[in-house]
């Protein structure tokens, strides 16, 4: 029996809590790589077009013979195709590369406020008919603030699924994932170990041997237990097998409670700020 946690959407649909992540994994290894997290028990696998590999995310589904629907399917429109008319081309190639009659959940990459005169609102509209005929199982949003939510929220018909943010233990995006899970918005955390940024703080070195864990195993064990969506990233066999190695131990109250207080707030981010963000990548 797989040991991942379901979690069940606003909208009824259910999503495996641990996936697998393929940003910066190079076209030319994600299949393979992709075949090994399968392998291991993965059933959630995060691309975006951005990340050029859904071929090769379709190519290792297609090639494992797992059964469609026992895999969980996430991608997300490219900066350069909010149009709602450029959407709706860039979503039927995600169908195409990645050779599914459907995808499992469909997200706007980022917000891009100072982009497309502020108006994401018409491409979350787009988004709603792809779910509303059926070719996108939920949809969500990836990077949106709280003002952004807050003005989906008052345009339009349906809620977002999840909100994947960058969310770490050194910036755990407290205010972002407060606003999610009062309206019953799934947070989904990228960048789950801070680039590795967070694996030699003594406070959780000490947890990972109070264990007999790794470093990395405790900070996704302590996004579990938050109730987080998490979906590390490895090319490497061991380190994929690894970070699915985190259900047979359990954080206490009181290691929960350290690894919260080393949120650094804003000083904490890596990523982009999602307010200034606005590259589109060459086409």
């Amino acid at each position: 029996m797989n040991p991942v946690p379901i979690l069940t959407l606003n909208d009824g649909s259910t999503i495996p809590q641990l996936g697998f992540g393929v940003f910066q994994v190079p076209p030319e290894q994600t299949a393979q790589t992709v075949a090994k997290a399968l392998q291991v028990g993965y059933r959630h696998i995060d691309t975006a077009e951005m990340y050029r590999n859904e071929q090769q995310v379709g190519e290792a589904i297609r090639d494992s013979q797992i059964p469609r629907s026992e895999v969980f399917i996430t991608s997300k429109l490219n900066n350069g195709f909010h149009e709602p008319i450029k959407a709706q081309a860039a979503f039927a190639e995600t169908l195409s590369k990645l050779d599914v009659d459907y995808i499992d959940l469909f997200l706007i990459h980022w917000p891009l406020p100072t982009r497309y005169d502020g108006d994401f609102v018409s491409t979350w509209k787009a988004l709603e008919e792809f779910k509303k005929a059926g070719l996108a199982r939920s949809i969500g949003v990836s990077n949106f603030q709280v003002d952004h939510l807050k003005k989906l929220l008052a345009e339009t018909d349906i809620v977002p699924a999840v909100n994947q943010i960058e969310l770490h233990p050194y910036f755990q995006n407290v205010q972002v994932a407060e606003f999610n899970k009062q309206h019953g918005i799934i947070t989904e955390a990228w960048s789950p170990i801070a680039q590795g940024g967070v694996l030699e703080d003594p406070i959780i070195m000490d947890i990972a041997r109070q264990h007999g864990k790794t470093t990395a195993q405790v900070v996704l064990r302590w996004h579990i237990q938050k109730g987080y969506v998490i979906f590390p990233k490895s090319s490497t066999p061991e380190r994929i097998q690894e970070n699915f190695e985190i259900f047979d131990f359990e954080l206490d109250v009181t290691q929960m409670e350290k690894i919260d207080k080393l949120d650094k707030g804003e000083a904490g981010r890596t990523g982009p700020n999602p307010v200034t963000f606005d590259r589109i990548p060459p086409q």
